[in-house]
């Protein structure tokens, strides 16, 4: 049976890990995906409201393909398009919004793995400050008596060995996301 420290300190890295994993997927690779559009809202009557709950969106080879079921909206989308950073140009024609992903420089790519080993390196260091976090606590915990220092050591070492797997899985996450944007 884990210890309630262990795994709350599991619990707190796997959020960390979800985190890390949706901030990834927000990174441009040169392949058209629906989720470079899931921050940007539309206004719809009176409520912030994303895309993908306006709209069916499609990915056709090198495009995103976004149809509103309410046609009264296409300008809206458009132009919420046009004022987010995503660096594409939307292309309205009326019925749907066409989003066509060029394909992306060397110096774009390098740009994107980067950007990827900044996210990749901001979750192991919330991994880090997590263990050093619980050691503390493990720490007050055997200094208060309430558990003995065998059993503090013993779950040092579980807590060291969780963290490895956690950053090992975010290397791993890191290394997919590599290989998406450098693929051609």
């Amino acid at each position: 049976m884990r210890h309630p420290i262990v795994k709350s300190a599991e619990e707190r890295m796997n959020k960390s890990i979800e985190k890390i994993s949706e901030e990834l997927k927000k990174i441009r690779t040169g392949r058209a995906s629906p989720a470079i559009l899931e921050e940007i809202k539309i206004d719809y009557y009176g409520a912030p409201t994303p895309i993908n709950q306006l709209a069916t969106v499609k990915v056709e080879e090198r495009s995103l393909i976004i149809q509103p079921w309410d046609k009264s909206i296409l300008s809206s989308i458009e132009k919420a398009i046009f004022a987010s950073d995503i660096g594409l140009t939307p292309m309205n024609d009326g019925n749907v919004i066409r989003l066509v992903f060029p394909t992306p420089t060397t110096e774009q790519r390098q740009k994107w793995v980067k950007k990827a080993k900044e996210v990749a390196e901001q979750g192991k260091i919330a991994i880090r400050n997590i263990r050093r976090d619980v050691l503390k606590e493990l720490k007050q915990m055997e200094d208060d008596g309430k558990i003995s220092e065998d059993d503090a050591k013993r779950l040092e070492k579980e807590i060291q060995d969780l963290t490895d797997k956690k950053i090992e899985e975010i290397d791993k996450l890191f290394e997919k996301k590599e290989k998406e944007i450098m693929e051609v």
